[in-house]
């Protein structure tokens, strides 16, 4: 528990294109991630968490705001947040909190690719930070810019060069409460090389390791890449576990609520061209760990998690009321038993947009996943989009087999359909047409109208 009187502290810790499936809590053998499993079995642990947005821009459009990319109007990277965009630095920054930003902004626009003007900011006071690190930096040479616009450049590698920063801020802020958000750009790749490059020794020690089925079957650059983003995956725990040894050497662990969360997954250029930028779990589904006060024993959490709910559930942890406007919903009440979302039954499904190599839509539950696309659009929405794909998570857990031509699976995709529809108008995109896609397969086993609806 915080202190009698006093606010909890609220550290974000937030990495870039990292898969759930590094992390041991969901079943990776290379124990590259041993700070984060011990957190996440001691406090909360959100087991299926998503990104709304698999593209870095956009999620921290939404991450920041608590607003869908289409609400914002970041529905692509590049695309600034608008001038009246409210923040979470601004909700913390009113309730007296002194708000800090560290690291990868990447909210601004496009010719900015170092320093960002202070009426970008958005409500954060101590700022060291690159809007795009990938350009300014490389794994041995961090270069970020103060509140000041001066160039800061930091010994060491790229991840401890950040953490360093961040344990300064919160050694210095140790009589009031604090907001610090540090964005990492590990383990995403070095654009320039197209590379993941790992502290010096790392990548031998996991290449030729365990490697996730759909990467298996699928191929693209996984063998070339996978030691390497592993060797980043780890220097990443390693710094995630300094910041607790930090927070518990000034007394504060009691008293901070730490974030562990990332924008999205990778996908090694199996789905498309790149690494991300598709609807498939191995770009959506992201590692969640909450803890600190208010999240100590909370346990695993079942329900499907949004990254759109993570900034509601931040200000409601920390006391603070939610804005209206935000659009997801805080995870407490779950942590409660209360298996609700404010006035309404906890979602059965995430819903993503993706509006930049494709413009598509998706909702996932537990058992299904639906996805549809707008060939030859590229805009933030489409008036009309061909289903895409279908699949049965329980058999088929790594998206391999497509069933949306399957006449046996036509009532599961006629009822995502609707799932669908009704999650984008709630997003308050108008509602679009959707053309089923032809049936090329039958003889399989029809689905029961039972297993329609999980």
């Amino acid at each position: 528990m915080a202190a009698p009187g006093r606010r909890p502290n609220v550290v974000v810790f937030f990495t870039d294109q990292q898969r759930w499936d590094t992390t041991g809590l969901h079943g990776n053998p290379m124990e590259l991630t041993p700070n984060l499993d011990r957190m996440g079995r001691s406090n909360t642990h959100v087991a299926h968490s998503f990104t709304c947005q698999p593209v870095c821009g956009p999620a921290r459009s939404c991450l920041q705001t608590g607003l869908y990319a289409t609400t914002t109007g970041c529905y692509r990277n590049s695309i600034p947040l608008p001038d009246d965009a409210r923040t979470l630095a601004h909700c913390f920054r009113d309730a007296g909190y002194d708000t800090g930003y560290i690291g990868k902004w990447h909210l601004h626009d496009r010719d900015t690719k170092g320093p960002v003007p202070a009426n970008k900011r958005f409500g954060y006071d101590h700022w060291l930070a690159s809007n795009v690190l990938e350009f300014t930096s490389d794994a041995y040479s961090t270069v970020m810019y103060d509140r000041d616009d001066n160039e800061v450049k930091l010994p060491g590698y790229r991840v401890d060069a950040v953490t360093d920063a961040a344990i300064r801020y919160i050694d210095s802020h140790q009589q009031e409460p604090f907001y610090l958000f540090v964005s990492y750009i590990e383990p995403h790749h070095q654009n320039h090389i197209d590379d993941y490059p790992p502290p010096d020794g790392y990548r031998q020690r996991y290449t030729g390791g365990w490697t996730p089925p759909d990467l298996a079957a699928l191929g693209g650059s996984a063998q070339q890449h996978l030691g390497g983003y592993y060797g980043m995956v780890k220097r990443l725990d390693e710094a995630y576990g300094r910041v607790h040894d930090a927070l518990k050497s000034l007394a504060l662990d009691q008293d901070t609520i730490v974030l562990f969360t990332s924008d999205h997954g990778c996908h090694f250029k199996t789905r498309n061209s790149e690494y991300k930028r598709s609807c498939h779990d191995s770009s959506i589904r992201v590692p969640t760990v909450f803890s600190g006060p208010g999240f100590s024993g909370g346990g695993q959490i079942q329900e499907l998690v949004s990254l759109i709910d993570l900034p509601p559930t931040l200000l409601d942890a920390a006391g603070l009321d939610v804005p209206e406007p935000m659009q997801g919903h805080s995870i407490m009440p779950l942590l409660r038993g209360q298996g609700r979302a404010g006035d309404r039954d906890w979602p059965e499904e995430v819903f993503v947009q993706i509006s930049e190599a494709q413009t598509g839509r998706a909702v996932r539950t537990h058992r299904w996943k639906y996805g549809v696309d707008a060939p030859d659009v590229r805009d933030a929405w489409a008036p009309s989009f061909n289903e895409q794909y279908l699949y049965d998570l329980q058999a088929d857990p790594y998206e391999l087999t497509n069933l949306i031509g399957a006449e046996s699976h036509r009532p599961v995709a006629e009822h995502m359909r609707q799932r669908l529809l009704r999650r984008m108008a709630e997003a308050g995109e108008a509602v679009p047409e959707i053309i089923a896609a032809d049936v090329t397969s039958v003889g399989q086993r029809r689905v029961d109208a039972s297993e329609v609806h999980q």
